[in-house]
């Protein structure tokens, strides 16, 4: 038995994970054909995180149609073509004890972008691969292309390749799956007033502007059958007018009754300009209100570098799960360091690795 925290298992509908310090998505921007497809890079680099002890990977964002990839390297769950080469992933992640998770997204507005280490900004252009993009109306984000105003049938369509995504993600062997509704995405931008003006169905009111989201839970939660289902909420836009922890709580507690298990909560996104006040932690206070008032369990992302900051969180009650990016970036072995750390001995440490113990490094410094 763990005597953390961070290295107890947590169970999810039937689904128990081997701890609670978990990959969050990050995109890489190395579908290098642009057909969506997954290469050998983004096998050894999600390989190497679940042999480094996380307790679940998640897959970058990737998208349920073409149109929906944030660049055009952008990974995409559209065909079967894809599925069969993240199954191949997912096997990998399980060969290293891990759960393997995959997040579903819809950039919106926000798509066909260059990727970050161009020399470009903005929109790609349609000579050079990009794309017309939608939103939930007709509003540019900062200097990007002003995206076209979804249909109803358009946004059936959403929808429907979301409900796809998800068969296609259960066929691969994933252990849960994600909705991303947070980012200055698709969804986002319908919950948002700030880029939803919609005057139908699916615009003004909480619920109407919530209405997207919970037709896609519901559709996912349909073809998951018992796999935990997360929601990815940016718990705030740091804009006036725009979404608020409160909102955001009452969004989780509706896609909680439509069959998410899980709130993974971040902030941000959805403005250019927005001031967010980075600091260590920053956006866990949202992970503790939103865990508070939705009783759901939640994860807590955003500048968790420590093993005893992410230890405090856990014991603190202000999430149930910590998500880490960029340290993991830095050091995929995290989990088997903060385990050392902690004082933890972990039976999925790589016994190939026992040479060089963290514990001993430990010991000299």
């Amino acid at each position: 038995m763990a005597s953390t925290h961070l290295f107890s298992p947590i169970t999810l509908r039937d689904t128990m994970f081997r701890n609670r310090l978990w990959v969050s998505p990050m995109c890489q921007y190395s579908a290098d054909k642009r057909d969506g497809v997954p290469t050998d890079w983004h096998l050894v680099h999600l390989g190497a995180l679940a042999r480094g002890g996380a307790g679940v990977v998640i897959t970058e964002a990737t998208a349920v149609v073409p149109e929906g990839r944030i660049s055009p390297e952008d990974l995409g769950l559209w065909n079967d073509t894809q599925r069969d080469a993240l199954a191949r992933i997912v096997r990998v992640i399980h060969s290293h004890g891990a759960g393997a998770a995959i997040q579903l997204a819809h950039a919106g507005r926000k798509a066909s972008t260059y990727k970050p280490w161009s020399s470009k900004r903005n929109t790609v252009p349609a000579a050079e691969g990009g794309w017309p993009t939608v939103a939930p109306s007709a509003i540019a984000f900062g200097e990007m292309a002003e995206p076209q105003a979804l249909t109803v049938d358009g946004i059936r369509e959403v929808v429907e390749a979301f409900r796809l995504a998800t068969r296609r993600a259960v066929a691969a062997g994933f252990d849960a799956v994600e909705v991303h509704a947070a980012h200055g995405y698709l969804v986002h931008e319908f919950l948002s007033p700030l880029s939803n003006q919609r005057t139908d169905e699916y615009g003004g009111s909480a619920e109407n502007r919530a209405r997207l989201l919970l037709e896609i839970v519901r559709a996912m939660r349909a073809e998951a059958d018992c796999l935990p289902l997360f929601v990815r909420f940016s718990a705030t836009d740091w804009a006036e007018g725009g979404l608020t922890p409160e909102e955001v709580s009452t969004f989780a507690r509706w896609a909680g009754a439509a069959g998410a298990d899980l709130i993974d909560v971040s902030t941000g996104g959805l403005t250019s300009g927005a001031q967010i006040p980075l600091s260590p932690g920053y956006q866990v206070t949202f992970a503790e209100q939103l865990r508070r008032e939705t009783r759901l369990p939640t994860s807590a992302v955003g500048l968790i570098t420590e093993a005893e900051q992410a230890e405090r969180i856990l014991a603190d009650g202000e999430a149930d799960v910590i998500l880490m990016g960029r340290e993991l970036l830095r050091d995929p072995h995290f989990p088997l360091r903060a385990a050392a750390q902690l004082g933890e001995t972990l039976s999925y440490a790589p016994r190939q690795y026992e040479r060089a113990p963290f514990a001993e490094v430990l010991t000299k410094v």
